[in-house]
This record gives C-alpha cells, sequence and structure tokens, in this order.
C-alpha cells in the first residue's frame, strides 16, 4: 500500500488547525516534522498525519 503524501493545505484541511499553529506544534514537538520533497517543497506522509490525529 502506497503511502499518500499530504501537502501543507490537505494537512490544514485534514486537522482544522492554520500553518501558523502546526508549524508552532513542530517546533515544539508536538507535530510530525514534514519530509522534504524538493528545493522549497515538504509534505506530511498519511499515516503520520491519521496517527497523530488519532494518538490526540
Amino acid at each position: 500500500m502506497t503511502d499518500k503524501i499530504l501537502r501543507c493545505r490537505e494537512v490544514q484541511q485534514a486537522i482544522g488547525l492554520s500553518r501558523s499553529t502546526i508549524y508552532r506544534m513542530i517546533e515544539r514537538g508536538d507535530f510530525p516534522r514534514p519530509q522534504k520533497l524538493g528545493l522549497r517543497a515538504i509534505g506530511w506522509r498519511q499515516s503520520a498525519i491519521s496517527d497523530w490525529m488519532e494518538a490526540r
């Protein structure tokens, strides 16, 4: 099974938090770190977001 990569807007819609809140939580260690996809692109594995939502 392939794990889909979610971009920032998709993550925002899925969890209902703003971009700045997501990045603040990443810095505190309360949210999964994104993976680098290119020079200026990042994304999160769908499984990591799902796991985070279940643990919350």
